[in-house]
C-alpha cells in the first residue's frame, strides 16, 4: 500500500519508484478532479453565453413583434385614408364634410395629429386643423413626397421633420386618382412621438429603450420608460415604409448574466435533470418503436387479410418480367400454385398456346413502358386446360422513394360478364322479335282487310276470264264473219283482267313478304341499304294503318341521298312503331289535318360523311310535360293494350347504330321523331 507524498518533489521520487503501467493509478483521482473542475467552469460559462443567446434572440423576436404591430396600425391607417379618399372622389365631398370625416378619423386614431386636402400644386383646400408651421406651405421633405406620390401614383411617407415645439412629425401622401387623372392629394400628418407612445406595448417599453432613427442615424424619436438600455443587447430593424427611412432600435434594460449563480447547486439539479430526461426519452422511444411495430404488424396483417379476400387476381412484375408475388385470388384462377410462379419468367403456364404471340407483344411493350393504363381483354388457360376470358389492367409499380421497381397487375375473370352478356343480347332479340310479333298481332285485321282486296279483285278478273273464254268458244263454233271479229275484241279484254288479276296477286304477295321479313328472326346485319329502298318496304304495312284511320301519307326523299349502312330490317321496324304511334296520335284529330309525314334529308355542310336524316311527323296531340320524361322508360305506355317497350327497342336499334333517337314539338302541331344513319 502506498502513501500519498506531501510534496510535489517527494511524489515524484515516489513515482519513478514505481513500474510504468502503475503510474496511471495516482493519476486517475487527478484526473477525475480537472473534469469535474472542467465541468464545473465549462458548463456556467456555456449556461451564460446560452443565456446572453436566448435574450439576445428574444430581444430580436419582440423587436419584429413591435415592428409588425407597429407596421400593422400603418397600415390600418392606410387603409382607412384610402377609404376616406374614395369618398372624397366619389362623393363630391365640401370643406365642411371633410373636416368633419377628418375629425372622426383623428378621434379614432390618435397617432394621426392633421388631416389636409390638397389640390394639384399642392395647395391646402381643406384641413382638419391648421398646421403649426405657414399655412399652406410643406416642407421640403414633405414636398418632395408629395411630388413623388403625384409621378408614380402611389402613396408615399416624407422623412420626419422637427417642429416648432421640438417634436417631430412625419407626413402621408396619399394621391386621388380619378381614372388615369390626378386630381390632388390627401395628406396625412403623424406623430412620431405618438407612433412610440401608442403602438409600442407597455410591457415591452418597461424592459426597452425604444428609439426612431432616420437614414443618417440621427435620433427621431425615443422613449425610455424605465431609463436607457445597458447597450448589452440591442437590435435594428428597418420599418420599410415608402418615401420614409426609419429604423426601429431597442436597447434592453438587461445586464449580462451572472457567470456563477449557486454553481453548484445549479450543476447538480442540470445533470439530475439531464439524466431524468434522458430516461424518459429513452422510455418514450421505446414506447414508440414498439407502438410502430405493433401498428406495422397490424397494417401488415390487414393487407394480407384484405390481398387474401379479394376476388381480383393480383400479380406483380419485376423491370424483366420475373413474377415476384401473386394473391390467392389469381392461384385459384389459373390453378397453380403460387410457389411455382414466382421467380418465374415468360412464357407462363397460364398463356394460352395459340394467344401465344398477343402475349409476347404485349409483354414486350410492357417492359418498354410504352403500355397504357388502359384495360385489355385476353384469354387465359387452367391446369386444367380450360380457357377463360381476362380483363387485365397493368401499372407501373414505385417504391417509398419515387423509383420503379415493377409492373402491377390486376386480372379479372369476366366469364361471367361474357355470360350475362350473350345473355343480354338473347333477351333483346328476344325483344325485338315480341315487339315484331305484337306489331303484327295490332294489324292483323287490317292485314286480312288489305288481302281479302286483291284476292277479291283476282276472283273477279279470273271469273271475268272465264267469262270471255266461254263467249269465245261460243263464237267460234259460229264461224261467221261478225263473231270472228268479236273474239278478237274478247282476247284482248282476256289479257287485261289476266294482267289485272297479275298485279292483284303481286300486290298481295308484297304484302305477304313484307310481314314475313318484319317478324323473321335474324342476327342483325349492316350493309349498304338505299334510303327509297327502305322507305319503300315499309309502305305497304304503313299504308294499311293510314287508311284504317283515313291519314294521308306524305313522303319526301332527297333525291341525292347516298346509301345508309343499316340493318334493314331493324330500322325498318323503329320506323314502323314510329309511324304506328304517330298514326293513333291524330284519331282524335280533324281528318284534314290527318297528315303523316317521312322525310329523310341530310346536311349539305356537313361534307361527305354527314348523316342523312330520318324524320317522322305527325299533327297529333303531342306529348304530355309529364309523359315525356318516362317515353323511353321500358315498360311505360299510355296505351292500354301496350308493353312499354316499343320505343326503347327503337332507341336500342338507333345506338346500335351509333345514331340519337331525338323527339320535339312539331310547330304545327303534333310531335317529330327524327334518328339519323352513318352513311356506306
Amino acid at each position: 500500500m502506498w502513501m500519498r507524498p506531501q510534496t510535489p518533489k517527494n511524489f515524484l521520487k515516489y513515482l519513478q519508484t514505481l513500474p510504468r503501467w502503475r503510474w496511471l493509478f495516482p493519476l486517475l483521482p487527478a484526473l477525475m478532479v480537472l473534469t469535474v473542475v472542467t465541468s464545473l467552469v465549462w458548463l456556467p460559462w456555456k449556461a451564460q453565453k446560452r443565456e446572453s443567446a436566448e435574450r439576445q434572440e428574444q430581444l430580436i423576436a419582440d423587436t419584429l413583434w413591435v415592428e409588425q404591430a407597429v407596421r400593422l396600425q400603418l397600415a390600418r391607417d392606410e387603409e382607412a385614408l384610402r377609404q376616406f379618399a374614395a369618398d372624397m372622389l366619389n362623393d363630391g365631398m365640401s370643406a365642411r364634410d371633410f373636416r368633419a370625416q377628418a375629425s372622426r378619423l383623428l378621434t379614432e386614431n390618435r397617432e394621426l395629429v392633421r388631416l389636409a386636402w390638397l389640390d394639384t400644386e399642392f395647395n391646402i383646400l381643406a384641413a382638419s386643423a391648421e398646421p403649426s408651421r405657414g399655412a399652406g406651405v410643406l416642407s421640403e421633405q414633405s414636398a418632395e413626397a408629395a411630388d413623388s406620390a403625384r409621378r408614380t401614383g402611389e402613396p408615399r411617407y416624407g422623412a420626419p421633420t422637427l417642429q416648432a415645439s421640438s417634436t417631430h412629425s412625419m407626413d402621408y401622401h396619399l394621391p386621388l386618382i380619378e381614372g388615369t387623372r390626378y386630381r390632388g392629394s390627401l395628406l396625412a400628418t403623424y406623430s412620431t412621438a405618438t407612433i412610440l407612445e401608442q403602438m409600442v406595448p407597455w410591457w415591452f417599453a418597461q424592459d426597452n429603450e425604444i428609439t426612431l432613427v432616420g437614414f443618417f442615424d440621427n435620433v427621431i424619436e425615443r422613449r425610455a420608460a424605465n431609463g436607457p438600455g445597458r447597450g448589452v443587447y440591442t437590435h435594428s430593424h428597418a420599418l420599410d415604409l415608402p418615401g420614409a427611412n426609419l429604423t426601429l432600435r431597442t436597447n434592453s434594460l438587461k445586464g449580462a448574466p451572472q457567470l456563477l449563480p449557486n454553481l453548484l447547486v445549479a450543476a447538480v439539479i442540470t445533470l439530475s435533470l439531464a439524466l431524468l430526461g434522458s430516461l424518459v426519452a429513452l422510455w418514450r422511444d421505446i414506447n414508440r418503436r414498439l407502438d410502430a411495430e405493433k401498428a406495422l404488424r397490424q397494417q401488415v396483417s390487414f393487407r394480407t387479410a384484405m390481398e387474401n379476400s379479394l376476388v381480383t387476381g393480383l400479380r406483380a412484375r419485376d423491370l424483366e418480367g420475373r413474377v415476384t408475388y401473386v394473391n390467392p385470388a389469381f392461384c385459384e384462377m389459373v390453378g397453380t400454385q403460387g410457389e411455382e410462379l414466382v421467380g418465374r419468367r415468360p412464357p407462363m403456364p397460364y398463356w394460352a398456346p395459340e394467344a401465344m404471340a398477343e402475349y409476347q407483344k404485349r409483354f414486350s411493350q410492357v417492359l418498354a413502358g410504352t403500355i397504357t393504363p388502359q384495360g385489355f381483354e385476353t384469354i387465359f388457360q387452367r391446369a386444367s386446360g380450360e380457357r377463360f376470358p381476362v380483363l387485365i389492367f397493368e401499372s407501373p409499380l414505385v417504391d417509398d422513394t419515387g423509383r420503379q421497381t415493377g409492373w402491377m397487375g390486376s386480372i379479372l375473370d369476366i366469364s361471367d360478364r361474357k355470360r350475362i352478356e350473350d345473355l343480354n343480347r338473347q333477351q333483346q332479340e328476344k325483344l325485338e322479335s315480341s315487339a315484331r310479333l305484337a306489331s303484327m298481332g295490332e294489324i292483323a285485321s287490317t292485314l286480312a282487310h288489305e288481302l281479302n282486296q286483291p284476292l277479291a279483285a283476282i276472283s273477279s278478273y279470273t271469273t271475268g276470264a272465264l267469262n270471255l273464254l266461254t263467249a269465245g268458244a261460243t263464237a267460234k263454233a259460229g264461224a261467221d264473219e261478225a263473231s270472228q271479229h268479236r273474239t278478237t275484241f274478247d282476247t284482248d279484254g282476256l289479257k287485261l283482267a289476266l294482267e289485272k288479276a297479275s298485279a292483284q296477286a303481286q300486290r298481295a304477295g308484297q304484302i305477304i313478304r313484307s310481314v314475313h321479313a318484319f317478324v323473321k328472326q335474324r342476327e342483325p346485319t349492316r350493309e349498304p341499304v338505299p334510303v327509297q329502298a327502305l322507305i319503300d318496304g315499309i309502305v305497304p304495312l304503313v299504308d294499311m294503318q293510314a287508311h284504317k284511320f283515313y291519314v294521308v301519307l306524305d313522303i319526301r326523299v332527297s333525291p341525292d341521298l347516298p346509301p345508309v349502312l343499316a340493318d334493314r330490317v331493324l330500322i325498318e321496324q323503329v320506323l314502323l312503331n314510329l309511324t304506328r304511334n304517330a298514326i293513333e296520335s291524330m284519331e282524335h284529330v280533324a281528318p284534314q289535318a290527318r297528315i303523316l309525314r317521312i322525310v329523310a334529308s341530310r346536311d349539305k355542310d356537313g361534307g361527305s360523311l354527314a348523316p342523312v336524316h330520318i324524320a317522322v311527323i305527325d299533327r297529333g296531340q303531342g306529348i304530355a310535360p309529364e309523359i315525356e320524361t318516362r317515353l323511353f322508360s321500358p315498360f311505360f305506355s299510355t296505351k292500354a293494350e301496350g308493353m312499354g317497350m316499343g320505343l326503347n327497342i327503337c332507341r336500342t336499334a338507333i345506338e346500335f347504330h351509333g345514331g340519337r333517337l331525338l323527339h320535339r314539338a312539331n310547330p304545327d302541331g303534333g310531335t317529330i321523331f327524327e334518328f339519323s344513319l352513318p352513311v356506306a
